[in-house]
């Protein structure tokens, strides 16, 4: 300063707040840059997250990390959108890692409203089962129902569920979801309404009849029964709540009965060679079980459990006789439907070690079903 002063004739003041402004003028104008370079080398020691990882970096952003840069982190979303998101951003939020691979499972919830005059029981036991069947594929789904709130009338229940990385997640909210709608119009249901939506509310469906008349339209073994033949069905069912754990059939038992699994989720087990039980399926509602020993008296071909609480109707030969003996005709219908499930099962895994004879045929499915109801 004092050279530029004595050679150039240059005042001290003039240069000094010349080179103040510059220096403000450049940190302005590299704060952003700076700023991102200096969080960059934070989250690289500092290491929250590497390529691959599914991560929430900012509110409506997120996605699997692809790029990490002094400056910035590239992120390709679900919708397969390429994100490049300055690190200051990010460091400056809070950031969700949701990891990949074995470490990218995680739980999330889907949220149902249902009607408060449902029981809790009752709505915990229909959503659950519809948890269960919509992950039955995927290991360690592992659903749980929990109520949340009460507000406006309704009860709010969370479907809780894991699901194995954060890019899969929606289409696993979307199969519970929709497990729960089904499930809940099976049982006669509706997801709830806020209760000053009066225009568009309807009232629970308590009919008892009507529900079982639903849940009997549904069954392939029922279709060539008319209307009124499966609500006259209908009315004659018994209905037993089960325990989780309490047995519906076991393997070997005589039986004139099939049981419609209303609510809940069962458990099908056969018998090994060394004495013990292997569970070889799962049910669901809407399923049948024990057609053969309503239609013909055979012994029950498994054990079923109740795997969780469960709702089952019973339908009895004894109310199943007057209907046949009133349109035998029937009998042909119900041959041609247990013929074509048996062609459907041929390739299943094969049943317990002492079911060997072969396969009935048509002719000896009918003759059974007439000797058995004494219809000629």
């Amino acid at each position: 300063m004092v050279a530029s002063q004595l050679v150039f004739e240059l005042p001290a003041t003039g240069l000094i707040a010349t080179s103040s402004v510059l220096i403000a003028v450049l940190g302005f104008a590299l704060r952003n840059t700076l700023g991102d370079i200096f969080s960059g080398i934070a989250l690289g020691m500092e290491s929250p997250y590497g390529i691959g990882d599914w991560i929430e970096a900012t509110e409506n952003c997120a996605g699997r990390v692809t790029g990490i840069s002094w400056r910035s982190t590239r992120l390709v979303s679900r919708d397969g959108v390429t994100l490049v998101v300055p690190n200051s951003l990010i460091a400056a939020h809070r950031i969700a890692v949701y990891g990949s691979g074995a470490h990218g499972r995680f739980r999330a919830a889907v949220m149902v409203p249902v009607d408060t005059a449902v029981p809790a029981e009752r709505a915990r036991r229909l959503l659950l089962a519809a948890a269960m069947e919509a992950g039955r594929d995927l290991p360690g789904f592992a659903p749980d129902v929990i109520l949340t709130d009460l507000a406006q009338g309704n009860a709010l229940y969370a479907v809780r569920f894991h699901v194995p990385d954060y890019g899969s997640e929606q289409r696993w909210r979307d199969a519970v979801a929709g497990a729960a709608q089904r499930a809940l119009r099976r049982a006669g249901l509706e997801t709830a309404r806020p209760v000053r939506d009066l225009s568009r509310r309807r009232p629970p469906a308590h009919d008892e009849a009507a529900r079982r008349a639903t849940l009997l339209a549904g069954m392939e073994l029922l279709r060539p029964f008319t209307r009124a033949e499966r609500d006259a069905l209908a009315a004659t069912m018994v209905e037993t709540l089960l325990p989780a754990g309490a047995a519906v059939v076991r393997y070997g038992e005589a039986g004139d009965s099939l049981y419609l699994l209303a609510e809940g989720v069962l458990e099908v087990r056969i018998p090994r060679a060394d004495g013990t039980e292997a569970a070889v399926d799962r049910v669901f509602p809407g399923a049948v079980l024990g057609e053969g020993s309503l239609l013909t008296g055979q012994p029950r071909s498994a054990t079923v459990v109740a795997l969780t609480e469960a709702v089952v109707l019973e339908l009895r030969k004894a109310d199943l006789d007057p209907v046949l003996r009133a349109r035998p005709a029937l009998l042909e219908g119900l041959t041609a439907i247990m013929v074509a499930r048996q062609s459907r099962n041929a390739a299943a895994p094969a049943g317990p070690p002492t079911a060997t004879a072969a396969a009935p045929t048509r002719e000896d499915i009918l003759a059974r079903l007439r000797s058995f109801f004494g219809i000629r």
